[in-house]
This record gives structure tokens, C-alpha cells and sequence, in this order.
């Protein structure tokens, strides 16, 4: 079956129903040791993930671990430029859910980029990103215990899908003549604009059917959140991309209306049902005046299509949703990009939920990790509806292989998703506690270790996996 790997001879596969996994006691995993400081990250991450198991379940359950190859490594063992060899694609997918480290992009040849590659090959198209503070994690920011967001980021789609042309070729020049001589001028919205003929050409792909399956993941996993947390905020640029962000935007708030429309209320029906509940006799237009910025100086046409909003949301969901009903239903509204990157450090717990797209993703959740500790205690996961991945966010930091002393933590808390994902919560919750005790007892590798005040001496890398696993409670 496989070329140059050998399944573990104990375990059996984990399997899918209506895109959820049926686990078994005794799964077998693939994992990609990664690139670089995945030589000393993997060993520690496994070690905690075995013991955090063992402890939980005491020999009943236990993951039977398979080894795959991908970046350097699998040029290694396959040859040059075989960065993801058919045996890994294909035990992902015979297997379901895998663990990685970091891995590096290829230089000179080969898949631009694996991570990509293996969101893509699987249709991992919920990408995950849980950004919460751990007590004593050096941070900038004075309030960082304040943010405690979980960023759900499309993954398929958007300019990472790869689809561009290089200036000055024959493509992009075609391209570009396209545009500027048919398509722009039969675009009246577009009116005189032209694209520079030396200009690189790149496609942002915005689905429907992308759009909403990512929301859709969204919804459900805040609905398993504590009340307090059902948030899920549409972060987006649909100011400017009208017909990719801005349809990104439309098809969240579709969705939540109609599939989830018993468990969900968007912001803007909140507040006209507010509105009546406040005042049952308020008519109408002083509804539409109280909940529309400058009503008074709109056209006759726009204050019609405002009014009618509002009579629909009342005889629709008023009798589901009015009097106060709507307070314990999950809260769907949107933000705009750029403005979700200040308020995550000025207001950060007025956010639980963050879904987006492929770019706008990539920039919050890193934004979002620095504010609570930066990339070395961000985990990862990227879920599609038979298939997840789960890997540590930063990169392969190759001058400090070898050396035992770079912090495991994205590896490990990717695991503590993995193993939540498994629905093993008890040994997710083993190795949360572990990770926070020890960074509250000052036991930390030296990223951490360098911005405490006063200083301490740095644990290495498989210290810090002992410490974690000492603090099991």
C-alpha cells in the first residue's frame, strides 16, 4: 500500500459521519515531525499528548502514532524536490486526522507551498485559530487575559488560491487587454478605470458555497460556547471587495437566518426588537430612525426598503425571538477588517467567535496571537468535512534545531485541540492546566523566560514538556 512507510500495527482508522469523526479507543494518527526545531518540538509535544492521555484514561484509550514525511525530511527519504510524497497524502486521507510541526516552504522547485497544499489536497477549509492568554505569559499588551477569541478562517479560497500571472507575461498581458478593452467598459459601475499594463494579475475567488460552510462551523462551534461567548462576528472589507467580502458578509447573515434562524440573531434585529421591547408602541419610522444612522436625510425609496426591514423582522420572529428572547440566542454581526485589528487590542472581550476569509484570517490571528504571548503559544487546526490537520503556526526557526530550547507550546496546544477534537476532553483539559500552571510557576523556555520581570533561567524545550506534565492535576 504505502512505499517507504509501515501503519503501527495496533489502532484502527478514525472514520466520518455527516462530517463530524467517529473515534475509536485506540486511533491511529499520522504525524509530520516538521522541519528545523520540529526535531526537538515533536518529541516534547507527543511526550505531554501520551502522558496527558495515560493520565485521563489510564491504558483505556491511547493513540497509536504513525510517522509521515513532508518538507526537508521527505527529501530526505524520497528524493530531491519530493517535499509531500504520495504515501503522507495518502495516509492523511485513509487516516483522517493528523498532527504537524512546522514545516518549510520549498525553494527552487516543487508545491509553493505545503501548508497550502495540504489545506487544498484535503479540503481543509476551516481553518482555526484559538487565541486565549495563559497567566504569566509575557505579553505587551497591559490586559492581554482580556482576549479570548476563536478565529475561524476560510481556507480555500481567496487570493491563496494561487491563481496569479507574472508581469510582462503573455497571460497577464492577455488578461489585462481583456479587462481594459471588454469587460471594464461594459462594467458601467466601473466607469473610466484601466489597469496598468506592466501590472502582475492575481484572481480573489469568493464563493457562496465556501463562504457558508466555514460560517456554518463557526455558528455551530459557538453554540457549544458558554452563553456569554455565542458571538460570531463576519470580519471583512466589504466597504471596497463588494462582491467577494462584502458577499462573504451577506451569506453569513443568509445563513443565520435560515438554517440557524431558531438558535440565531443578528445584531441589527437585536436592536429593532429592543427597540419594541423598550417602547411596545413605537412606531414604525421611529424604529427605522433609532436604528439608522442619518434616516432622515434618506431618499423616500431607501426609507421604504428600511421600514419594510423592520415590519418583516417583527411579524417573522417576534413571537421567537421578542421579549428579551433573543438574549439567549447567538449573536451573528460583522466588523470591519481593519477596524477588528484595533479592536481586538482596545476591546477585546466584546468578541468570542471571528469567522473570515483566507488573508483577512491570516493577518487577525497573528495579530491576535501577539497580544496574548505571540506565535510560540499559537495552536492551529484545519478541518474539513472528512479530513483535519492540526499544526503549529510559526516557522521552522532552522538556527535553533538541534538545541532543546525552543518553545513546544504551538505543537502542544494543537494537540490539545486535536485531542478536543476527538472529543477526549479530559486529557485536553490535563494539559491546559499543566501549560498554565507551569508558566504561572515560571517554569518557561527562553522566549518566554527573556521577557519576564525580573528574568528567570529558561527550561529547555523537553524541560518544559516534564514541567507541564508535573502540573497534571
Amino acid at each position: 500500500m504505502y512505499e517507504k512507510i509501515t501503519p503501527p500495527d495496533i489502532g484502527s482508522r478514525i472514520t466520518f459521519k455527516n462530517g463530524e469523526p467517529v473515534v475509536p479507543d485506540n486511533p491511529i494518527i499520522p504525524f509530520i515531525r516538521g522541519d528545523g526545531t520540529g526535531v526537538d518540538i515533536w518529541p516534547a509535544s507527543q511526550m505531554v499528548i501520551d502522558a496527558a492521555v495515560q493520565t485521563a484514561y489510564q491504558g483505556k484509550r491511547q493513540i497509536s502514532w504513525f510517522k509521515v514525511y513532508a518538507g526537508d525530511e521527505a527529501c530526505d527519504i524520497y528524493g530531491t524536490y519530493q517535499y509531500l510524497p504520495e504515501d503522507t497524502l495518502q495516509a492523511i486521507k485513509e487516516y483522517g486526522v493528523a498532527i504537524k510541526g512546522p514545516l518549510t516552504t520549498p525553494v527552487g522547485g516543487g508545491i509553493r507551498s505545503l501548508n497550502v497544499a495540504l489545506r487544498q489536497i484535503n479540503d481543509l477549509y476551516a481553518c482555526v485559530r484559538p487565541c486565549r492568554y495563559y497567566e504569566g505569559t509575557p505579553s505587551p499588551h497591559k490586559y492581554p487575559e482580556k482576549l479570548d477569541v476563536i478565529i475561524y478562517r476560510e481556507n480555500t479560497e481567496d487570493i491563496y488560491l494561487g491563481i496569479e500571472w507574472r508581469q510582462g507575461t503573455e497571460m497577464a498581458e492577455r488578461i489585462i487587454n481583456l479587462l481594459n478593452n471588454e469587460l471594464i467598459p461594459a462594467s458601467p459601475e466601473h466607469g473610466k478605470k484601466q489597469i496598468r499594463l506592466d501590472s502582475g494579475i492575481g484572481i480573489k475567488p469568493i464563493s457562496k458555497t465556501g463562504s457558508q460552510r466555514l460560517i456554518r462551523r463557526a455558528i455551530r462551534h459557538a453554540l457549544r460556547l458558554p452563553r456569554n461567548k455565542q458571538m460570531v462576528t463576519l470580519v471583512h472589507k466589504g466597504n471596497i471587495m463588494k462582491y467577494t467580502e462584502g458577499a462573504f458578509r451577506d451569506w453569513g447573515y443568509e445563513l443565520a437566518t435560515t438554517e440557524f434562524r431558531n438558535e440565531c440573531v443578528t445584531e441589527r434585529e437585536s436592536w429593532i426588537l429592543s427597540n419594541k421591547e423598550v417602547n411596545p408602541d413605537i412606531s414604525i419610522g421611529e424604529n427605522a430612525q433609532m436604528i439608522e444612522p442619518g434616516y432622515n436625510a434618506l431618499t423616500a425609496e431607501k426609507k421604504a426598503v428600511i421600514c419594510q426591514e423592520i415590519e418583516t423582522v417583527l411579524d417573522s420572529i417576534w413571537s421567537t425571538h421578542g421579549s428579551g428572547q433573543w438574549k439567549d440566542k447567538v449573536m451573528v454581526n460583522d466588523r470591519i477588517a481593519d477596524s477588528v485589528f484595533q479592536q481586538i487590542q482596545t476591546r477585546p472581550d466584546e468578541y468570542s467567535v471571528l469567522a473570515t476569509m483566507n488573508l483577512n484570517g491570516d493577518y487577525v490571528s497573528d495579530a491576535a496571537a501577539a497580544v496574548v504571548g505571540g506565535l510560540g503559544m499559537a495552536p492551529g487546526a484545519n478541518i474539513g468535512d472528512e479530513c483535519a490537520i492540526f499544526e503549529a503556526t510559526h516557522g521552522t526557526a532552522p538556527k535553533h534545531a538541534g538545541l532543546d530550547r525552543i518553545n513546544p507550546g504551538s505543537v502542544i496546544l494543537s494537540g490539545v485541540m486535536m485531542l478536543e477534537y476527538l472529543g477526549w476532553q479530559e486529557a485536553a483539559d490535563l494539559i491546559k492546566q499543566g501549560i498554565s500552571d507551569a508558566i504561572a510557576n515560571r517554569q518557561v523556555t527562553y522566549d518566554l523566560a527573556r521577557l519576564m520581570e525580573p528574568p528567570v533561567e529558561p527550561l529547555k524545550c523537553s524541560e518544559f514538556a516534564k514541567a507541564i506534565i508535573k502540573h497534571f492535576q
